[in-house]
């Protein structure tokens, strides 16, 4: 019987915490250039600002996400992506980052 709503506890936390995940069409781009690269998207530009120790940002419509875990947008840099995750402030926390279509 403990196994059972053991179960339906770790079930319904895991549905409650992707309910508050939104989707985000991003582009990632860098703290040094910020917005500038959205429209033209210079991948080389953002790749070597952030190789040279700018932070990868994520630029959201007019908005400017700090990312709270940077490691998981390096594979996008320069790029358009979908996020899922949640915004806190002016802070990104990403669950999942996937080639915008």
């Amino acid at each position: 019987m403990k196994k059972i709503v053991f179960s339906s506890v770790m079930a319904l936390s895991l549905f409650s915490l992707s309910a508050f995940a939104e989707e985000f069409n991003a582009y990632i781009s860098d703290s040094k250039c910020g917005a500038k690269h959205a429209s033209d998207m210079n991948a080389k530009c953002v790749q070597g600002c952030v190789k040279g120790g700018a932070a990868p940002i994520a630029v959201v419509g007019d908005k400017v996400y700090k990312i709270s875990d940077p490691s998981k947008v390096m594979d996008h840099l320069g790029h358009k992506v979908v996020i899922t995750g949640k915004a806190e402030g002016d802070t990104l926390n990403i669950d999942s980052v996937k080639m915008a279509e």
